[in-house]
């Protein structure tokens, strides 16, 4: 008898869980006109900020490489090869020229080169450093409202960046690999993205509208409502055919 019951109590919360999961899909398929107008509104909205409130920014890339380093003091003997030291000197100085280069001097020195009406402070916040992982790759990015203006100034700044190298540490060890490019795609506006961030929002709150919506709602719609409100059960139903009774009237007259 035990088992019995404990079947039997097992099937009856299966058949519960499966009937919440078809009265939940019921609530949200009923409500799909909603559901639909609400995402596409919020997919418009996306547009409109990124179109209209979003200020274009362009980001220029140019790379350095720390090589094998040749001496300026005059001595005769270079070297043309890179040695275990060279590679060992460069990891460490990696992080420090990173910083060297958004330093106050270099910086001011590119503002005065290029003539630009600009602090240092300001374009120290333009101006991004990264150093590529387990290599001595450095890659300077500038962005600004201008694409041309971006690149202009991350060249420049390479420029300075490797002269003061030269005179700080009196060895030539930065070189460029890939100057700057203008680019002519915004790099801040991506309007696939965009639309994919705002259509999950607007997602997001069709959902939540939903279920509160059906919480706040309490009128009676079907016979399971009846039986679940009063938990007592439904014998039968009479069906109100309106339509069907207004013509019949409209006939007789």
């Amino acid at each position: 008898m035990y088992t019995i019951e404990v079947e039997i109590q097992k099937i009856g919360e299966e058949e519960m869980e499966e009937l919440d999961l078809k009265e939940l899909f019921n609530i949200f398929w009923n409500k799909k006109v909603h559901i639909i107008l609400i995402v596409l509104i919020f997919i418009v909205l996306g547009v409109i900020y990124t179109v209209g409130f979003t200020t274009p920014m362009y980001t220029s890339s140019t790379t350095l490489v720390l090589a094998g380093s040749s001496s300026d003091n005059g001595d005769t003997e270079t070297t043309n090869s890179i040695t275990t030291t060279d590679v060992t000197l460069n990891s460490k100085l990696v992080s420090t020229y990173s910083v060297l280069v958004k330093s106050k001097d270099v910086l001011n020195q590119v503002i005065t080169n290029l003539g630009m009406d600009m602090s240092w402070e300001k374009l120290s916040k333009n101006v991004s450093v990264s150093a590529v992982d387990d290599t001595e790759v450095i890659e300077i990015s500038v962005t600004t409202e201008n694409a041309v203006d971006s690149a202009k100034i991350a060249n420049e700044t390479a420029k300075v960046f490797t002269e003061k190298v030269s005179e700080i540490y009196n060895i030539n060890n930065v070189y460029v690999v890939d100057e700057a490019e203008v680019e002519n795609a915004p790099s801040n506006i991506n309007h696939q993205r965009d639309v994919i961030i705002f259509a999950f929002i607007g997602l997001v709150v069709a959902v939540i509208y939903v279920l509160i919506a059906n919480m706040l709602d309490t009128t009676i719609k079907t016979a399971e409502d009846l039986e679940k409100e009063f938990k007592i059960p439904v014998l039968a139903s009479i069906p109100v055919y309106e339509n069907a009774l207004q013509k019949r009237k409209g006939g007789k007259r």
